[in-house]
């Protein structure tokens, strides 16, 4: 009989690189997105559209709309995990105003970007999962939903997703909210192909 695996907790160094990686990743994953006019899923997705919408800057409107569900987070998840994923959505928002400063595109062609920007957002998700964070929004509401009325959270994010990108029609011509979704699908895909508590269980 093999020995179980032992769960290791990460060190504040471990923490502090997987932090400024994940968030960088995500964050140029969203400018992949901006860049291009398209919008993903999640709170972050409804920041990018709202961002089309207003004028107003992604990273204020990404921070902005996850702050109703840190009260959500710490009730159902604990301060730890609210604390690490408040931390990892400030610096998201951070990255997400600086990176047009360093970075400048002559040619992005929408399909290779959309899935590029998928890619990216779901390795840079999955080291914040691994580290005990995450991105915030839906996902905490899902919870909370399920604990109280029994609603699946899967199906809550599904839900908000269909919302979403229904009213970015309304915004977006039709081929970008194709090309939205498909990158929204290689997010979901590589975290639920890679994302396993029988492959990793640090914490």
């Amino acid at each position: 009989m093999t020995e179980p695996h032992k769960t290791l907790s990460h060190s504040l160094i471990e923490d502090v690189q997987a932090f400024f990686l994940g968030t960088a990743l995500c964050a140029l994953g969203l400018m992949f997105l901006a860049h291009l006019g398209l919008i993903t899923g999640q709170t972050a997705g409804l920041a990018v559209l709202l961002s089309y919408v207003t004028g107003w800057p992604i990273g204020l409107l990404f921070f902005a709309v996850n702050l109703p569900f840190y009260i959500l987070a710490w009730l159902r998840l604990g301060p730890r995990f609210t604390i690490k994923t408040a931390i990892a959505v400030a610096m998201t928002s951070i990255w997400v105003e600086l990176f047009p400063r360093l970075i400048a595109f002559e040619h992005l062609n929408p399909a290779f970007g959309a899935l590029l920007a998928g890619a990216i957002t779901g390795l840079g998700l999955m080291v914040l999962f691994r580290h005990g964070a995450s991105l915030g929004g839906i996902g905490v509401l899902g919870l909370w939903l399920q604990d109280r009325v029994a609603l699946q959270a899967g199906w809550v994010q599904l839900g908000f997703d269909i919302a979403l990108f229904a009213a970015a029609l309304f915004v977006l011509p039709l081929p970008l909210v194709g090309w939205s979704l498909l990158g929204a699908v290689v997010v979901n895909v590589m975290i639920g192909v890679n994302h396993r508590q029988d492959r990793y269980i640090g914490r």
